[in-house]
């Protein structure tokens, strides 16, 4: 980053945090509306300043995260939390667990057999061996 700079576009941002593999990535979430500061859909080209909170819809949650300094070249992911803080509340977390949970059960058409641990977790799920404590009265 340029001395004296301080503002960054955020495609650049995105690409250099780590967030998205590469920048065509951030700048078609952008584009399609997955980037939102404020609430508001933005543009590649928006400039964003330290103390930004940006949210990025990845489906099934949308996750936040504080801009604390601001760069425009790719770094090493042990750099990253000098750049950013994940504000993400701790609900969303808890909605991308349940789908986890439940990604077996909705199985997408045409995605081949269930690996051998989607069978373990889904005899886990459907375990009632607690139900064998009532039988017993």
């Amino acid at each position: 980053m340029k001395e004296g700079q301080n503002e960054v576009r955020i495609d650049k941002w995105l690409w250099g945090v780590r967030l998205f593999k590469t920048r065509s990535m951030a700048i078609e979430a952008c584009k399609k509306g997955r980037v939102m500061i404020k609430g508001v859909n933005i543009k590649p080209s928006r400039m964003i300043k330290v103390g930004d909170v940006i949210e990025i819809r990845k489906s099934p949650i949308t996750y936040s995260f504080e801009v604390l300094a601001l760069t425009e070249r790719r770094m090493g992911a042990k750099l990253v939390p000098e750049y950013m803080k994940d504000v993400t509340p701790a609900s969303e977390y808890q909605i991308l667990e349940l789908s986890k949970a439940s990604g077996f059960i909705d199985r997408a058409r045409g995605t081949g057999r269930p690996t051998k641990k989607d069978r373990r977790e889904l005899e886990d799920f459907t375990d009632f061996s607690f139900f064998d404590d009532f039988d017993e009265e």
